[in-house]
């Protein structure tokens, strides 16, 4: 029975300094949650920093707490920082083997902050993959797809892949496409949708909507309409002035021809 009680005895301090490890550990955590918070929103609350920069600064000082509570984590064990130092000196080699994708991310994190490719809210096409990007912190950026599915985008891929940004100005081209029967009046067609879009408020008069000819098609004449908005517009307005011309084509009895071949037999 002594024998127990001293082999208990034994691992009590190692059992009581794992206790006090798990709470530093825990709070830390917790402390590091709450104090990048605080920085994500007085950052955010500037009006001349958007919020992109705030969520990087607040992904990065959490990192750097979490790090000093490692620190103490190991203090705890007897594990001094001059040693941690002394180890991670020895072994860097190999970290940085092991963690060079890791750090490739931190370091495109860095480059995606600075030069700003995107931010927060805006519609983008990263290497084939496209969102409204949601969150763009230390390692990844979080882009949101229309129909709300989240994707986790390492920054090195980011910062490594064309990226296209439709949102980064102010105002967007919409192109449409009609097709029309060879036996309408191609001016008569281009006439009504100048018509329907000088109608709509949400296209701007400069540019100036533009209406051409442009293909000579197996069963149709194809007309496209270029027209400008806002680009908060786009969607809903490359919708609705689809409907719009489809029911005054309608109504003027220009007709959208199927598609159809004509066959022509000759007399040998």
């Amino acid at each position: 029975m002594d024998d127990v009680v001293t082999q208990v005895g034994a691992f009590a301090p190692l059992i009581i300094s794992a206790v006090k490890a798990l709470v530093v550990l825990i709070l830390g955590w917790s402390i590091a949650g709450a104090i990048a918070g605080v920085v994500r929103r007085r950052i955010n609350a500037t009006p001349h920093i958007d919020q992109t920069l705030g969520n990087f600064v607040a992904s990065l000082v959490k990192w750097v707490i979490l790090a000093m509570v490692l620190v103490a984590v190991l203090g705890i064990f007897g594990i001094q920082a001059t040693s941690i130092v002394a180890i991670l000196g020895a072994a860097s080699l190999a970290i940085g083997l092991a963690l060079q994708g890791t750090l490739s991310d931190l370091a495109a994190g860095v480059m995606l902050v600075v030069f700003r490719p995107y931010k927060l809210g805006q519609y983008v096409d990263i290497g084939g993959t496209a969102g409204t990007v949601k969150d763009l912190n230390l390692f990844t950026t979080e882009l949101v797809t229309p129909d709300n599915v989240q994707i986790i985008v390492p920054n090195g891929q980011s910062w490594g892949s064309i990226i296209t940004n439709y949102s980064a100005h102010d105002t967007r081209r919409v192109d449409l496409v009609f097709g029309i029967d060879y036996g309408d009046s191609a001016d008569e067609a281009m006439k009504i949708i100048l018509d329907v879009a000088k109608a709509d408020d949400r296209i701007h008069s400069d540019p100036e909507p533009w209406v051409r000819v442009t293909n000579l098609g197996d069963s149709s004449v194809d007309l496209t309409a270029r027209l400008w908005c806002n680009a908060a517009d786009y969607w809903d307005l490359k919708f609705e002035i689809t409907k719009a011309v489809k029911e005054a084509f309608d109504a003027k009895g220009v007709s959208i021809p199927y598609p159809h071949t004509v066959e022509i037999r000759k007399e040998g």
